[in-house]
């Protein structure tokens, strides 16, 4: 249960149907230990009740600012909290917050926050396309708020398109990332730069069933994502075979072959301001594909597989870049052998690719791929050699996003 010294949140819900989805969300902030005061409009009320809140938060729950008002709770709310999230955010929040109005207890809660505010927009996509709606929110993100891009799919009734709510686990981990980074106004960095970021492992077929691949989960690479959202950039994540939840503010391409990921990195990369290539590419394809499912013998002898080289997609982006101030970061994945130590393989494969960055990672059975944990030497072209000890792939996506923002 959370402390005396628990992380405060603010917990904004608006009236739109996803609010029964803030359900989720706050349960999952009050599990990991935050103290959350949950603070509906009387819209959101039509769709959860107040007794629900209440049983969720542990705490009291009001909408106006005449509730309580020897707290002065349209002031204390906002000074004291540590993040305040506003999810479901309606079209009509969005607009009474980009305007400084302040006519209930949630809007009034807004001015006085001196926190990370963050938005997570949900509406029918022909409101969230509105040029008043894109004001509000380049309003919003120049006044330093995150607000998340909504995602695509099933919207209320049969209607289909973007502005849908996010996944609240999804909406968590922004959350998370933010209090993990202390109360201070957001870091806005990578604010109006476009990013692409892949991830995962590519697959090459041998026939319908079995493949050559690796153990890549794209963890990393959406880690490095949700940072890159965070820190306020617009972020194209290209997935190679990941099972993981689109992460919240995110548009995902999907691809299964390296050539399919090479080809969806250059096109996405035409327009970016930086590309980093978390992904574990397949180096080698076979030569051919057979399109029936390949037999046992009863000679019990197996078959000779041919292979090809794929692409090197990283140092065909780096030698041919679409515009000179794109940078380009890559990771190595390696294992010392005879012939040098994992450094040493780094160093040279960074001359090789010709990229402003290079991960350099030891990789064995217990060690980065498939672990939530990482750890790095980042290798820049100057020279530069930055370790980022053990820790949390998030915190070493913020550490890459630092370097990254230093070369612009």
């Amino acid at each position: 249960m959370p402390g005396p010294s628990s992380p405060r949140v603010v917990l904004g819900v608006t009236g739109g149907i996803a609010a029964y989805k803030a359900c989720s969300l706050l349960r999952l902030l009050v599990e990991a230990g935050n103290a959350v005061r949950v603070v509906p409009t009387e819209s959101a009320l039509h769709f959860v009740g107040e007794a629900t809140w209440a049983a969720l938060s542990h705490q009291p729950v009001h909408t106006q600012v005449w509730d309580d008002v020897h707290e002065v709770p349209h002031v204390r709310l906002g000074q004291r909290a540590d993040l305040v999230v506003v999810a479901p955010a309606t079209a009509d929040v969005l607009a009474k917050a980009a305007n400084g109005l302040a006519d209930d207890l949630l809007t009034s809660t807004l001015l006085t926050a001196r926190c990370p505010v963050v938005f997570v927009p949900a509406m029918h996509t022909e409101m969230w396309e509105h040029p008043a709606t894109r004001a509000n929110v380049a309003t919003l993100r120049e006044r330093g708020a995150l607000v998340l891009e909504p995602a695509e799919g099933r919207l209320t009734g049969a209607d289909t398109g973007k502005g849908r709510f996010p996944e609240p686990e999804q909406i968590f981990e922004v959350c998370r990332d933010i209090l993990a980074r202390g109360s201070q106004p957001l870091l806005q960095d990578l604010a109006g730069r476009r990013v692409v970021v892949s991830a995962g492992g590519t697959r090459e077929f041998l026939d319908p069933v079995r493949f050559i691949g690796n153990r890549s989960s794209g963890r990393q690479g959406y880690a490095l994502a949700r940072a890159a959202v965070v820190r306020g950039a617009s972020v194209t994540l290209i997935a190679a075979n990941v099972t993981l939840p689109a992460p919240a503010g995110v548009t995902v391409t999907s691809v299964v072959s390296t050539r399919d990921l090479r080809d969806a990195v250059l096109e996405a990369a035409q327009h970016a301001d930086a590309v980093v290539m978390a992904a574990a590419p397949a180096d080698f394809r076979p030569r051919t594909y057979t399109d029936h499912k390949i037999k046992k013998t009863d000679d019990r002898s197996a078959p000779t597989v041919e292979l090809v080289q794929n692409p090197d997609i990283l140092a065909e982006l780096s030698h041919d870049r679409p515009r000179k101030d794109l940078v380009v970061a890559g990771f190595a994945a390696e294992t010392g052998d005879a012939e040098g130590s994992v450094l040493t393989h780094g160093r040279t494969k960074l001359a090789r690719k010709g990229c402003d960055l290079l991960v350099v990672n030891e990789v064995g059975a217990d060690k980065g791929f498939e672990s939530t944990d990482n750890e790095a030497v980042i290798l820049g072209t100057d020279g530069s050699e930055t370790v980022v000890p053990h820790g949390s792939k998030d915190a070493l996506a913020h550490r890459i996003w630092d370097l990254v923002a230093e070369r612009w």
